[in-house]
Order: structure tokens, then C-alpha cells, then sequence
């Protein structure tokens, strides 16, 4: 879970020793992680238009989404370590 966190969050002897804690943490930083990618892809094309190639832009457009699902697969596992530290029990859906 600390991997999922700034760096300088291993300094803070209360988010070791509280893994619900942890949790909830990581949860918000990873939330804050795909708004800042949502964001990011809804300006890049703007924002770089007059400084890079297409092609550039279209790539970066591409480690956007790329980045997106990364984080939204984070989101669903930390979310789901949350739920069981707290005592919430997972139902398989179909």
C-alpha cells in the first residue's frame, strides 16, 4: 500500500502502524491520480498543440489512456483491500 503513496508517507509512523488507515490513504491518493489523468487528457491536445508534432501529441494521448486503465485496475484492487481490512466481505457478481 505505501507503494501506492508519495514517497514521504513511509515517514509517517501512524500510517505503518494502522493499515485501515493506510488504506483509506492510498484509496484517496490513487482517486486524486485519475483525476489528474482525466484532466491531463482532456487538455493535452490543447495544451501541446503549438509545441509538439501530432504524432507526439497522439502519444502522449496514448500514455494518458494507457495510464488511465492502469489506475482505474489500482483503484478497484486498493478499494477492494480497504473493503476487506475493514470487515466488508466481497460478493462475486456475474
Amino acid at each position: 500500500m505505501l507503494d501506492l503513496c508519495p514517497a514521504e508517507y513511509r515517514r509517517y509512523a501512524g500510517l505503518r502502524r494502522h493499515v485501515v488507515v493506510l488504506a483509506r490513504f492510498a484509496v484517496l491518493h490513487v482517486e486524486a491520480q485519475q483525476a489528474a489523468c482525466r484532466r491531463g487528457l482532456s487538455q493535452i491536445r490543447s495544451d501541446l498543440k503549438d509545441f509538439a508534432t501530432l504524432e507526439v501529441v497522439e502519444a502522449a494521448v496514448i500514455t494518458f489512456q494507457l495510464d488511465e486503465a492502469r489506475l482505474l485496475a489500482t483503484r478497484r484492487a486498493v478499494g477492494l483491500v480497504e473493503d476487506a481490512l475493514r470487515g466488508r466481505r466481497y460478493t462475486a457478481r456475474l
